[in-house]
């Protein structure tokens, strides 16, 4: 490869971190589907077990930029955090926080590459595009019916 012009060492680090947080969420959201209970459980498990899908599927594609970039991935997983809430409200919650750390990384990632490698800053914009939009999907789900103002936390 060419010189990307970019720090290599900082990217990497960063997907890293990206590639643990997904794997964290795989374990979070199958976790929470499996402490549903109630007449919505069918839909909501459902749509937490997607979600664990989609969590897999992107620590796999970091991974993936990791090893193109020459480098190991990690083994680790990122943090997860048992508050023993299991509401939905309070699951949806603490999935909002999580999708928010992602987020963080995704912008940091940006900021590494912007400019400098369209691969990386193209996967960081989508990326950064799919969590925005599953940061909103989750706030309408916060939302009392009737509601159009967005959830906001205390």
């Amino acid at each position: 490869m060419a010189d990307e012009g970019f720090d290599k060492t900082a990217a990497v680090k960063l997907l890293n971190q990206i590639m643990e947080a997904e794997l964290a969420g795989v374990v979070r959201y199958t976790h929470y589907s499996l402490m549903v209970f109630g007449h919505n459980r069918i839909p909501i498990v459902s749509w937490l077990r997607s979600e664990a899908n989609v969590c897999l599927m992107h620590a796999n594609e970091a991974g993936e930029l990791v090893t193109h970039l020459g480098a190991h991935p990690s083994l680790k997983i990122g943090g997860l955090l048992e508050t023993e809430k299991h509401g939905i409200s309070d699951i949806l919650l603490e999935s909002l926080e999580a999708e928010k750390v992602g987020l963080a990384l995704y912008n940091q990632l940006h900021d590494v590459v912007r400019g400098k490698s369209v691969l990386l800053e193209d996967y960081a914009r989508r990326m950064i595009s799919e969590e925005e939009l599953h940061i909103g999907e989750v706030n309408k789900m916060l939302r009392k019916p009737g509601e159009i103002t967005q959830f906001a936390a205390n």
